[in-house]
């Protein structure tokens, strides 16, 4: 089995105004999707990120910190997940809580380096 990261971007749930109740709701699929991957035996691990950014740049290293609204889109949170290949991966994604946001999740898979 390779290991890939699924990484989810979109925009920030507080810059999308949900209530209460939708943000419930809403975690309720996440926790779903993610009991689901664990019995199946796909998940490695993940987690979410806070919407708060601090970007260094370029060779004079320039700090910017940022926030979820400075932004167009954010990455939320990853997945590390196991499988057989990519096809294997966007499968898993099919249930992803946020497509109907406008999200994204990109998969990428986890180069191994031999010693």
């Amino acid at each position: 089995m390779k290991q890939f990261m699924m990484i989810f971007i979109g925009a920030d749930y507080a810059d999308l105004g949900l209530s209460p109740e939708e943000l419930q709701t809403r975690m309720g699929k996440w926790f779903a999707w993610n009991d689901k991957m664990q019995q199946a035996g796909f998940l490695v691990g993940g987690e979410a990120l806070t919407p708060d950014i601090r970007r260094i740049v370029g060779k004079n290293r320039t700090v910017t910190d940022l926030t979820s609204a400075e932004v167009k889109e954010i990455v939320g949170g990853y997945y590390t997940v196991k499988a057989k290949d990519f096809d294997a991966v966007q499968e898993i994604a099919q249930d992803f809580p946020d497509y109907d946001l406008g999200a994204t999740v990109e998969i990428r898979e986890i180069m191994v380096f031999d010693k």
